[in-house]
């Protein structure tokens, strides 16, 4: 069990372990006080969600999740928390999901940390492999189906390696989806750039670039990292 601040996630049935990703994403993503629907897109754990509930008023908080192991820890963790009224997980693929809604669901947020290996090599492990790569869910099925499912002040936000970012941007560009704040990730200052995190909605204006460095040295985490995810982590 992984405990948080004000939750706790049960990870042993969920083959994404709850990780630096998603918790950055969750703390990271900016939540409007207008905002009343959130959907999590691949919930794993239901982590990202459960970082909603708490950092906001939404009445609504969706997510959905594809692998049946997956989808029960993640019910289970919800009806574990305080929010157990605001939330609820599809056992579905997005696509099922944007299939089954379109046309009569909006979020005013959607938010993703999405598979992200598009590399060839694969683990010995299928469940791992669905949850990690991108062929499981391509950025082009991903950012269609939230094109369809975002209410038209709606907010996409989503962390993917750095490598990735151009490609993303120019497939959100195809939906009429433009980034508006983009954070790049470093894990040391001298250290390469390892994640982009973007904001993305339907108005095309100057973005916003900024960087976020992880540590100073080995668990010697930066101000602008702590000050970040202090609300979750209990030993920061």
């Amino acid at each position: 069990m992984f405990k948080f601040k004000h939750f706790n996630i049960e990870d042993k049935n969920a083959a994404m372990k709850v990780g630096t990703d998603a918790v950055l994403l969750g703390a990271w993503v900016k939540i409007s006080d207008s905002c009343s629907s959130i959907l999590d897109v691949g919930a794993g754990t239901g982590v990202i969600a459960l970082q909603m509930a708490q950092r906001s008023n939404a009445e609504q908080i969706d997510a959905v999740e594809v692998d049946g192991d997956a989808y029960e820890q993640t019910v289970e963790n919800f009806e574990n928390s305080d929010w157990g009224d605001r939330l609820f997980c599809y056992h579905a693929s997005f696509i099922q999901l944007v299939e089954e809604l379109e046309g009569d669901e909006f979020y005013d947020l959607i938010i993703c940390n999405p598979p992200f290996f598009s590399e060839d090599y694969k683990s010995n492990t299928s469940q791992r492999d669905q949850a990690r790569f991108q062929d499981a869910l391509p950025f082009q099925d991903l950012i269609s189906g939230v094109s369809k499912l975002l209410s038209p002040n709606g907010q996409f936000s989503v962390i993917i390696p750095f490598s990735e970012e151009q490609k993303f941007i120019e497939i959100a560009k195809e939906h009429n989806l433009y980034p508006q704040h983009i954070t790049r990730v470093k894990g040391h200052a001298t250290a390469p750039i390892k994640r982009s995190l973007l904001s993305l909605n339907s108005k095309n204006v100057e973005v916003i670039e900024d960087e976020l460095i992880i540590e100073i040295s080995r668990h010697n985490y930066t101000d602008a990292y702590k000050n970040l995810v202090k609300d979750f982590y209990l030993k920061l």
